[in-house]
């Protein structure tokens, strides 16, 4: 029977908790690398990322981050949005949704169809480990070398300090903002045309 307005069951929000590292190279990572083994961490994959940070028009503009990752060069994907975020005890915590996407292409061009634009993209590198139930990613950046620990707030500080990283010393930054520094952009939206090599 139609009705006048879509009715759905609410879903579960997924909400991130993470303490992101920045490192000094790749004998950092190295060292990084090696305490995993030796806390008998679970090596999960290695990939590369190209990042494409979507953006709507001045007059639409929204406080949700919006990027599709495309994995290994493509075609698969991932479109990710992300809500603000907030702080607690230095952990950062926000709203994120994820969903697997076939064809990056496909999706991109949707993207377009429906007002957003590419307004940079940053390519990543990216190692990911398990240890106890915290997820452990080893990321090399063109502007740096980082480490992110995502899972229970409450056993995030600690597991950083096992690690060898002091939670005192987490970046608050996220690699969007980081991405913009180093390309030199602007916060503010902007209505740019990027023809991204995906």
């Amino acid at each position: 029977m139609a009705t006048a307005r879509s009715v759905h069951q609410a879903r579960d929000r997924s909400i991130e908790a993470e303490l992101k590292f920045e490192l000094t190279g790749q004998a950092d990572q190295a060292r990084l690398r090696g305490r995993l083994r030796e806390l008998g961490a679970e090596f999960g994959e290695a990939y590369d990322e190209e990042n494409l940070r979507l953006q709507r028009p001045v007059k639409r503009a929204s406080a949700v981050s919006l990027r599709l990752r495309v994995l290994n060069g493509g075609p698969p994907g991932v479109l990710t949005a992300k809500g603000p975020a907030r702080f607690a005890s230095g952990i950062k915590m926000r709203e994120e949704t994820e969903v697997s996407v076939a064809d990056s292409h496909a999706m991109l061009d949707l993207m377009a169809a429906i007002g957003y634009d590419v307004a940079y993209t940053y390519h990543k590198h990216r190692e990911s480990w398990t240890l106890d139930g915290v997820s452990v990613t080893v990321d090399t950046l063109d502007f740096g070398f980082f480490a992110e620990l995502e899972g229970p707030p409450e056993e995030l500080a600690e597991l950083a300090r096992r690690l060898g990283l002091d939670p005192k010393k987490a970046t608050k930054a996220s690699y969007a903002a980081i991405a913009r520094g180093y390309l030199g952009i602007s916060r503010k939206p902007r209505r740019v045309k990027i023809s991204p090599k995906i």
